[in-house]
């Protein structure tokens, strides 16, 4: 039996250990008070919906393995990469669209999107399907901070904007929905130089993203492009196997994002920039499904799995799997949100960790 004094100073070693867990809890917390999103449909929960374009995923089966199985405009199942970044850093579990009235800046307070589905680097690339451009973004940001410091105060609103963490992922549509699909840029440029132009527009926001104050930076690099369903089902000269030249380009472009990582820390005192790469884990999933739990990696959930994306896989939707969890990809562009999981995982652990500290 437990003296007196010996239960005494158990309970109090209990209560100090709980003091001190709740304390490292906040500590983590207040490094990283919020994470602010920028890109196109990998990190876009639905600002779409609320625009003009053609561009949306806000109906069924979108969303059915969402929280209430419902449509939000995320392209995909469930939940997209950016929402288990944001639970990992103890923050939520879901990152709100800017647009989405039926949040407030509270909410925004601790994490927001102002990503759009089909957007891109260049310009000419939101225009094909009339999205938020990259610079407009950027507007709704500055209208975000003084938002943010009505609700916050300036003092606190500033140190928020400071320690946020700022994810940027986007590249993917300026190359298959512009590049190689449309005449113009491709008569203009040759593939280097259209990545060279590119890399300078993401160098350029970069310098806009710091000079408003933010520290932590993430830089997303372009996934094997190539493997996406869509380009599998149309390289029937190449047996319906992943388009090497798309991978290629890629590869080359998230070495230069990767190099302009490197010159940015060194032009800009006190940020923390970094290059975050899917690449490597999205090719490794595609390529050894089994090792990650997936059974399909050539089509996709919705639908016939080899077309189908936005309103098509609404249309056909009465042919999509049964679960998804069996597939990489939901449509033939986006990754099922088990597939997220594992990205933003090994994101988090190899890169993206850091910003704890």
């Amino acid at each position: 039996m437990m003296k007196g004094g010996q239960g005494k100073k158990l309970l109090w070693t209990n209560i100090l250990c709980i003091l001190l867990l709740q304390c490292l809890d906040l500590t983590i917390g207040a490094k990283v008070p919020a994470i602010i999103v920028f890109g196109d449909s990998s990190v876009d929960a639905g600002n779409n919906n609320f625009i003009s374009t053609i561009a949306r995923s806000n109906f069924q089966p979108y969303g059915r393995d969402f929280m209430g199985g419902r449509p939000t405009g995320r392209f995909s199942n469930g939940r997209i990469a950016t929402d288990f970044l944001s639970e990992a850093f103890g923050i939520k579990p879901y990152i709100p669209a800017y647009l989405d009235t039926s949040y407030n800046i509270s909410q925004f307070s601790t994490g927001v999107t102002f990503a759009s589905a089909a957007t891109g680097y260049d310009n000419a690339t939101s225009d094909v399907l009339s999205v938020i451009p990259l610079w407009k973004q950027l507007e709704y940001y500055k209208e975000y901070q003084k938002k943010l410091g009505s609700y916050l105060g300036e003092k606190k609103a500033k140190e928020t904007i400071a320690k946020a963490v700022y994810i940027v992922s986007l590249g993917t549509n300026d190359f298959l929905e512009n590049y190689y699909t449309i005449p113009g840029r491709a008569s203009q440029y040759t593939p280097r130089e259209y990545q060279n132009f590119l890399a300078g527009i993401a160098e350029n926001f970069v310098h806009k993203l710091y000079g408003l104050g933010a520290k932590k930076i993430s830089l997303g690099g372009l996934p094997p492009m190539g493997c996406l369903p869509l380009e599998r089902t149309t390289n029937f000269a190449g047996g319906n196997d992943c388009v090497s030249n798309y991978n290629n380009i890629a590869l080359e472009f998230n070495d230069k994002l990767n190099k302009l990582t490197t010159k940015l820390k060194k032009d800009l005192p006190g940020i923390r920039l970094v290059f975050s790469n899917p690449y490597d884990i999205l090719l490794s999933i595609v390529k050894k499904p089994a090792q990650y739990g997936f059974q399909v990696t050539s089509m996709a959930c919705c639908a016939t799995g080899m077309f189908e994306m936005g309103y098509a896989c609404s249309r056909a939707g009465i042919f999509s799997c049964m679960d998804a969890s069996r597939y990489v990809f939901w449509d033939s562009f986006h990754p099922t949100e088990k597939t997220n999981g594992i990205v933003a995982n090994y994101l988090m652990k190899n890169t993206l960790a850091q910003f704890f500290h």
